[in-house]
C-alpha cells in the first residue's frame, strides 16, 4: 500500500515540474507567426519546430548559442516567459 501512494505522489510531482506556462493575452493582439520567429531569429535562435501550447505561448524549439533549447514566449510582445 505504502509503495502505491509513494508512486502516486511521484507522479503528481513529477506532472507539476512539467507543467508548460500560461500566456493570458487576446488572440487579437498576437504578432504574426512569421514576424514572431523573424524576431526569434535576430536573437540567435535557429528555429526547428513552431507551436501554440495549451497555455496559449508560442512555443520554440530548436537551437541557440549551439544547445538545443524549448523556451515558451509571450505572443504579444515575444518575451520569453519562465514556467
Amino acid at each position: 500500500m505504502k509503495k502505491i501512494i509513494v508512486s502516486a505522489a511521484l507522479i503528481a510531482v513529477a506532472g507539476l515540474a512539467m507543467a508548460e506556462p500560461s500566456c493570458s493575452v487576446p488572440k487579437e493582439k498576437w504578432m504574426p507567426e512569421a514576424t514572431f520567429k523573424k524576431m526569434a531569429e535576430e536573437k540567435g535562435y535557429a528555429v526547428k519546430q513552431f507551436k501554440v501550447n495549451k497555455g496559449q505561448c508560442y512555443e520554440v524549439y530548436g537551437k541557440k548559442d549551439g544547445k538545443n533549447v524549448e523556451h515558451w514566449f509571450n505572443p504579444e510582445t515575444g518575451a520569453q516567459v519562465t514556467q
